[in-house]
């Protein structure tokens, strides 16, 4: 499978994920997202979305192991996944880009902006990829 996972950059960002080689995916609240991050499985590729001002797909990360409850959460309902750097995307890929193309018309990002983690089916993945190295 493979996702989008969003996070502020002035937060956490990709180069951080390079520098530090690993993080734990946590604090995603909305039951949808956390919904999709339960499905998340070991080996899964994941887009690294930079939100605020930059509204960017930056990098490429894969899931080092399956979702699992969040150590922190103490309801329980919570869950966590741990994630690595694969590559930088050579050019990053907007958000206004992504809209102006009509093959993303029923893609999550476009659908539901504030959603934090989200499916990417094969021809997105693949589009997404194309548009980042043109």
């Amino acid at each position: 499978m493979n996702w989008l996972f969003k996070e502020e950059p002035t937060n956490y960002s990709y180069d951080a994920l390079v520098r530090d080689g690993t993080t734990t995916w946590t604090g995603v609240r909305n039951p949808l997202a956390q919904k999709h991050l339960r499905s998340v499985a070991k080996g899964d590729r994941i887009f690294f979305y930079h939100t605020g001002s930059e509204k960017s797909v930056v990098g490429i990360m894969k899931a080092a192991g399956p979702a699992y409850p969040d150590p922190a959460d103490k309801t329980g309902k919570l869950y966590a996944v741990d994630v690595v750097p694969v590559k930088k995307l050579a050019r990053p890929v907007t958000l206004a880009s992504i809209k102006a193309d009509k093959a993303f018309a029923t893609f999550a990002l476009v659908r539901l902006s504030r959603l934090s983690v989200m499916p990417v089916n094969e021809q997105e993945w693949a589009r997404i990829e194309k548009m980042a190295a043109d």
